[in-house]
């Protein structure tokens, strides 16, 4: 472990049906290899945000150990998502002058210019969570994607600015912190699914990843190969579950049982003479129900969803400018012709999302389920912001914002820290 201490990232997805670890390591071709898996069921999360603090840090415990039997590694750091419906995004100019025109721009420049982002006024109880730099523009020279080397006295950029409430991201790191672990980043869960499901090509063509979660949906929309536009939907699988539920008459774990095995989004492909038998609790006679019947019930509620992330799609201005279309992941894409359902209402095209993009080949199979998207997309996030530390030759400006990022937190402890240290002093 002690050298390969620097290569070895963990990610942890909290998200409402189930908490997921990963321990991941890039190989030498680039490819992400996972060294273990620890999974448990979320007990203490309604719709992507904490609502029970103990339950969740039992929860994380559980998936934690879980991981480190498997891979053998000792969990200390992790990187977390974060979903919820407060996740808003915003667009913003940034402008910085420099002082000496001779200069060329550096690295520390586009820091600064970022580092002035986090400094925007929030709403009561918000904060930001990334800064995502869509284009420069130098000197009233636009469309520059690396401005790095060149020369030019004013440095514009256009960002797209994530924001979250600050009591979520602040309960995330409780959870965390009480699990025994440190947060090395906050990352937002739509993100981390595009970086595990989506090629270069697909980014620079145009395309709408959709992340059908248990509480939430996710939305990131990529055109040019910068990210354009970004939401969280308060619904998922759950909603279906209930729906399920309440039309059928049965108990949750049955709801579930049944959506998983017989589910169907299109009421369309189901015969009307195909009947499930559900025994009745306590020697109560069982249920029959028709399959037709509830697919018409998991369609109503799909149509739901899907009306909302194309609402998404074309509040974002580019629902002409996706070549690839979208891509749907997460558990609720593993549900009968979910794809066929968003081709019907959307008119886009539309493929299943398998995190196999940047995972090294004799990774466990179940690895590449569409559920684990959003844990895999966080180790590659970690892999990146270390090459991103590594790489930088301002190191301390680069690892002051990427400190800034959702560390609201850490903040409030390290000023606790420093006040109780002056004291005592």
């Amino acid at each position: 472990m002690e050298g390969t201490e620097s290569e070895i990232v963990v990610g942890l997805d909290i998200g409402t049906t189930k908490i997921v670890v990963i321990v991941g390591r890039r190989n030498e071709h680039g490819k992400m290899e996972v060294l273990g898996m620890g999974k448990s069921e979320s007990i203490g999360v309604s719709r992507g945000v904490v609502s029970n603090i103990d339950k969740t840090v039992q929860s994380i415990r559980l998936a934690v150990e879980d991981a480190e039997n498997k891979s053998g590694v000792d969990i200390k750091v992790v990187n977390v998502g974060i979903a919820g419906q407060h996740i808003k995004s915003l667009q913003h100019r940034g402008i910085k002058v420099r002082n000496n025109i001779d200069d060329e721009i550096s690295q520390g420049d586009i820091n600064a210019l970022i580092d002035d982002m986090y400094k925007l006024v929030m709403l009561p109880g918000e904060e930001i969570i990334h800064v995502l730099p869509q284009e420069y523009i130098i000197d009233n020279e636009q469309g520059i994607k690396d401005p790095i080397g060149m020369a030019g006295v004013r440095l514009e950029a256009n960002f797209h600015i994530i924001t979250g409430q600050i009591a979520a991201a602040k309960n995330i790191y409780k959870c965390v912190h009480k699990a025994g672990l440190e947060v090395d980043d906050l990352i937002l869960e739509p993100l981390a699914s595009s970086e595990a499901v989506l090629s270069a090509e697909e980014k620079e063509a145009g395309i709408a990843l959709v992340d059908i979660g248990g509480g939430t949906t996710d939305i990131a929309i990529f055109q040019d190969g910068i990210i354009r536009h970004t939401a969280v939907i308060p619904f998922g699988g759950n909603s279906i579950t209930e729906d399920i539920k309440e039309g059928c008459g049965i108990i949750k774990n049955q709801a579930e049982l049944l959506k998983v095995k017989f589910g169907s989004a299109l009421a369309s492909e189901s015969k009307e003479n195909e009947i499930v038998s559900i025994p009745g609790l306590r020697g109560r006679d069982p249920k029959e129900i028709s399959l037709k019947t509830l697919a018409q019930i998991i369609q109503a509620r799909m149509e739901e969803v899907i009306e909302n992330i194309y609402y998404e799609i074309k509040n974002s201005g580019y629902e002409n400018k996706l070549i690839c279309g979208i891509v749907v992941t997460g558990g609720g894409s593993q549900l009968k012709h979910i794809s066929q359902l968003l081709e019907y209402v959307t008119g886009m095209d539309t493929r299943i999302g398998y995190p196999n993009e940047h995972l090294a080949k004799g990774n466990a199979e179940e690895m590449t389920s569409p559920m684990f998207a959003t844990a895999v997309g966080l180790v590659i996030k970690g892999f990146d912001a270390a090459a991103h530390k590594s790489v930088s030759n301002t190191g301390d400006v680069v690892s002051h914002s990427q400190k800034e990022k959702g560390s609201f937190f850490k903040k409030v402890l390290d000023v606790g820290h420093k006040f109780f240290e002056d004291n005592e002093n």
